[in-house]
């Protein structure tokens, strides 16, 4: 049975989402406090964490940059503030989805099933070093990219961006974590390099533009969206 920990410091919204998450055959836990939640969240092992972005003591943004920096647990941010800048922030800090509040349940149970299927492929996929994605495939171990079996040439550069977004299906990357992705977090390179190489990508993914692998999501980044 699949463990969510909920931290939200809005109870009656913590207790409906906990409700709906058992009644589809979630293990749940509660909690209102940012510090309780980290160290919940450092000190078991949960397969998602849903975390609201303004919290008691210690905010959700804090709390999902110190996961992320020592474990993988998927995170979908929830909060009701929707700006750009909002949403820019909760991605760096490593979240996997971002959902503004108000929401329907629907939707977030949506999402929360989308991401397990996800995470199934991807570790499926790396077992075998291939990831695929509609009609492109791509095969590590050989470093060959194809679409509908014709290869792909790529550059380094293109290649590793390639892999990076076949890594991150329906996951919204900004242009700062691209950057820092590809190039690194040394690197003097400015982020409008990365429109030019997403430009370069998707003239070599979709020459003829009757298909778009990679969308733009103004304001943010790029994603690979299914």
């Amino acid at each position: 049975m699949p463990r969510i920990l909920i931290v939200e410091d809005e109870k009656s919204l913590a207790r409906f989402i906990e409700l709906e998450l058992q009644y589809e055959g979630f293990d749940t836990q509660v909690v209102t406090d940012g510090r309780e939640g980290l160290t919940l969240a450092l000190n078991e092992e949960w397969d998602l964490l849903l975390l609201d972005l303004m919290l008691p003591n210690l905010n959700g943004i804090e709390i999902c940059r110190r996961v992320r920096a020592s474990k993988d647990t998927p995170i979908i941010m929830l909060t009701a503030r929707d700006s750009v800048i909002d949403r820019i922030s909760g991605l760096d800090s490593g979240a996997d989805d971002y959902l503004a509040k108000p929401f329907e349940i629907g939707e977030l149970l949506a999402r929360i099933r989308s991401l397990f299927r996800r995470i199934n492929r991807n570790d499926e996929s790396e077992k075998n070093n291939q990831l695929s994605f509609r009609d492109l495939f791509i095969d590590q171990d050989a470093y060959i990219v194809t679409r509908a079996g014709n290869i792909i040439q790529l550059t380094k550069r293109e290649y590793e961006l390639l892999i990076i977004f076949m890594k991150n299906i329906n996951r919204v990357l900004t242009r700062e974590m691209l950057l820092d992705l590809v190039w690194g977090y040394e690197s003097i390179v400015e982020t409008n390099v990365v429109d030019v190489y997403v430009r370069y990508l998707r003239n070599k993914l979709d020459p003829d533009s009757s298909s778009r692998y990679i969308e733009t999501v103004r304001g943010i980044g790029y994603v690979m969206r299914q």
